[in-house]
């Protein structure tokens, strides 16, 4: 691919998707293949995983040889009861410890990360003294602490929060915990060493699968320089019910009953309810690059390479139509000319 020679910061947020999130992949690479530089990256569960690799330095090419890698059937390693035959499953998920264990995954991205040079967040530090001292990664991911009650950002929260210290806290650590959609996946704990308390950590998109705010400036001032948002949908020009489709999932091969539905809808106007009125929101919509996810599902671990790579041609070629496009000037007058747009969240 032809790329810039001019490098161009911005900041760039990316959605929660399961194995959508192939998606994610060929949208970041668009924009480094077009001379956006990263200058940090937000995201939660598909798109922590995939900002992890994106804030190690991979780019272009090298981020689709990163996907190519990720075994999908691997990922849905079978927890202890899921090992059990016929009601196995079942029993996982009603006793909460989650259908797979995510062990696979989290030694992927390990490895992943370690070749790119990186283990903790420390290797992850920027020099930027615009951005509070807790905020100075190149890297922030979402995840909900059920035992707290709240949403955490890490590596922001490890000090404030839990008594860490963010730079000897594992990436890979933070990335397999914004991936533990309830019921589905294994939750992970994170223990405060000043009070004893135990966290559960699962899935950020449990309270926000999209913080496209998490990177927009707060004083006021106007930004240096663009956050990019990238969701994924399954129409060109999506609406909450096709959001909602996106999530909808095959958690057994059974068929679901009644107040199995009723939960997966409820998760799923948990993950997608907030972020959906966020989205709507003329100054977030036009920095948003929405990535036609089609028929792939959330879980479709079974996905063949063919479409795997479909999906993340996909992503790559929508990126590339919406940056063409993209006025960063005009972007500026028409949202940050009153300090009302500025407060708004515009970034």
């Amino acid at each position: 691919m032809a790329r810039s020679t001019t490098a161009r910061p911005a900041d760039l947020v990316l959605e929660g998707g399961g194995v959508k999130g192939i998606g994610l992949a060929g949208a970041v690479a668009a924009m480094t293949d077009r001379g956006w530089a990263p200058h940090r990256i937000s995201g939660t569960s598909a798109g922590a995983l995939v900002g992890a690799m994106v804030a190690a330095g991979a780019r272009g090419e090298q981020l689709r040889e990163i996907t190519a890698r990720l075994n999908f059937r691997e990922v849905a390693d079978p927890s202890g009861l899921g090992r059990v035959p016929l009601v196995g499953p079942a029993l996982a998920f009603l006793g909460g410890q989650g259908l797979y264990q995510g062990e696979w995954l989290h030694s992927w991205v390990e490895e992943e990360l370690a070749a790119l040079g990186v283990r903790t967040f420390g290797d992850l530090r920027i020099d930027d003294p615009a951005l509070p001292r807790s905020q100075r990664y190149r890297l922030v991911v979402t995840c909900s602490d059920l035992t707290l009650g709240q949403l955490v950002r890490l590596p922001w929260d490890y000090r404030s929060v839990y008594g860490l210290d963010p730079d000897r806290q594992s990436v890979a650590d933070a990335v397999r915990a914004s991936m533990a959609i309830p019921f589905l996946f294994k939750p992970t704990t994170l223990t405060n060493p000043r009070t004893d308390v135990t966290s559960t950590l699962v899935d950020g998109g449990l309270l926000s699968n999209f913080p496209i705010d998490s990177l927009d400036r707060t004083d006021g001032r106007e930004p240096a320089f663009p956050t990019f948002g990238v969701t994924i949908t399954t129409a060109p020009k999506p609406g909450i019910g096709d959001r909602v489709a996106l999530f909808h999932s095959r958690w057994f091969d059974i068929p679901q009953p009644a107040p199995l539905r009723l939960l997966e809808q409820l998760i799923t106007t948990m993950l997608l309810g907030r972020d959906q009125a966020v989205l709507n929101q003329p100054w977030v919509a036009a920095r948003t690059i929405h990535i036609d996810a089609g028929a792939v599902g959330l879980l479709d671990f079974g996905i063949s390479p063919e479409r795997a790579r479909a999906l993340y041609d996909t992503g790559y070629a929508q990126a590339a139509e919406f940056l063409e496009q993209f006025d960063w000037r005009a972007y500026k007058r028409r949202f940050r000319r009153d300090a009302h747009a500025a407060v708004s969240g515009a970034g």
